[in-house]
């Protein structure tokens, strides 16, 4: 479970990070805001896998 949850947080990440470069590029807003959030979901949850591998 681990290991599968990292590697969909580092994808959604990677995927915001295009969504919001394309927003950027295409003068989108929106575009860009919903990258800027499917890296904050990312982070949130990326750091919650960090808190359980610390109670391992």
């Amino acid at each position: 479970m681990g290991l599968d949850d990292k590697i969909k947080n580092a994808a959604q990440d990677l995927t915001g990070k295009g969504k919001e470069a394309a927003g950027k590029a295409s003068d989108n807003e929106r575009l860009e805001a919903e990258g800027h959030k499917d890296q904050t979901a990312a982070n949130v949850k990326q750091a919650g896998e960090n808190v359980k591998d610390a109670f391992k």
